[in-house]
């Protein structure tokens, strides 16, 4: 059956249970008398269990659901990874007392700190979990506070600037009443600049902004290779010629997604920390909130705005752009118009891919924005090093005051 025959299928069905209102008019409120809207998506779920994500982001757009971590295509495509838990236990929990010490661990020192998340000296499911990653906390609040350009860096300046505006009295210190003011508690639900109509969403849902309709490849099968540009238009880079030496650490995201920015620095200390054992690349795919689609006030407040390229040339400046702000330190590769890269990988918004020597995938994280954990890719990408034979010595021994050469912007 053709896409468009189907969803027109759907959308009758989902009419009929009181959902095609939403369509009509996006700006509406939902009517609390309406038939349970859910109910779709469960016989969905029930009649069709290996039905494509889209599928499910599309009843949950329709049912008016949350955008939320266990709702829409986030409650199915999580992460896939060799490197959870149970295989951990299995593999160096040699006296089964259900943890790993750092006598049964033969990494390095800085390697088992950095696993050890919850720093009780050994390792056990409460450092594989990730499942609270997401959730507002006082640092990311703070963080969001601070990143006054939107780079996904606070730096010293940003810093002082913040300590400068909030101590209106020029006395050298901040009170708690001043650091109460100046850091508010931020409401949980999205500002209405920011908040999309349900058409905005299905808009964005088929023009792959809101994410990928594709699924993208699965753990262990082989990475689909492509050949592309550098957003500076100077070279080009094929990825199974990057496959071999070293395991690669592929990223994928662009200028508009706030979600994504706010990851850039994490980005960064991985590639200082580990880019002398691995190969990191990004590629920049179709925007996520154009001025043009899923316009964000919050994006615009740090200057961050551009249409939906439609040409090559046109994203390739904005992937110009955004990699002068974000300053990675590692290839900025743009995808072709059509995002052929993007959609087979399932790019959009963004995703992060772990490809060992032999090209087969790792890990690949949930979808974004609520998959965007770059610890959990740390923790992949530690214990594939040393599964690979990585030195032990040179994991710990890596540091941020080193990283490798950094190409030009």
């Amino acid at each position: 059956m053709h896409m468009r025959t189907f969803l027109r299928a759907v959308a009758s069905a989902a009419a009929c249970c009181g959902l095609g209102v939403g369509l009509a008019s996006a700006e509406e409120p939902r009517n609390p008398q309406s038939r349970p809207t859910e109910d779709v998506g469960k016989a969905l779920r029930e009649a069709w269990p290996d039905r494509p994500e889209w599928l499910d982001m599309y009843t949950a757009i329709l049912s008016d659901e949350p955008m939320g971590a266990t709702n829409g295509w986030f409650r199915t495509a999580v992460t896939q990874s060799r490197y959870g838990w149970d295989a951990t236990r299995k593999k160096f929990d040699r006296d089964g007392d259900g943890k790993v010490g750092r006598d049964e661990y033969p990494g390095g020192e800085d390697a088992f700190a950095r696993l050890d998340r919850d720093h009780d000296k050994s390792l056990s499911a409460a450092d594989f979990d990730f499942s609270n990653a997401y959730a507002p906390s006082p640092g990311s609040m703070l963080f969001s506070k601070l990143d006054r350009d939107g780079s996904g860096k606070v730096t010293k300046v940003e810093i002082e600037a913040f300590f400068k505006a909030a101590d209106a009295d020029d006395a050298g210190f901040l009170s708690r009443l001043e650091l109460e003011q100046a850091l508010p508690m931020p409401s949980m639900s999205m500002s209405s600049g920011d908040r999309p109509s349900k058409t905005q969403l299905i808009r964005g849902l088929f023009k792959q902004e809101v994410g990928s309709l594709q699924p993208g490849p699965k753990l262990d099968e082989s990475a689909p290779d492509f050949t592309l540009k550098t957003n500076d238009g100077k070279s080009e880079l094929t990825l199974s010629k990057l496959i071999g030496p070293k395991p690669v650490v592929l990223i994928f995201g662009n200028f508009t997604c706030g979600p994504f920015r706010s990851q850039s620095g994490n980005f960064e200390k991985l590639y200082r920390r580990y880019g002398d054992q691995a190969t990191f690349v990004m590629v920049y795919v179709r925007e996520a909130h154009p001025t043009d689609g899923w316009r964000m006030q919050s994006n615009e407040r740090v200057g961050v705005a551009t249409a939906q390229p439609q040409t090559y040339d046109e994203r390739a400046i904005v992937a110009l752009r955004c990699g002068k702000l974000l300053d990675l330190g590692f290839p900025m590769l743009v995808d072709t118009i059509d995002d052929a890269v993007g959609a087979r990988y399932s790019g959009m918004p963004g995703r992060f891919y772990l490809i060992d020597k032999a090209g087969k995938i790792a890990f690949k994280n949930a979808r974004g924005p609520f998959g965007f954990k770059p610890a959990e890719l740390e923790q992949a990408l530690i214990l594939l090093l040393q599964e690979e034979g990585a030195p032990a010595n040179r994991q710990a021994n890596a540091t941020e005051t080193a990283p490798p050469a950094r190409p030009a912007r």
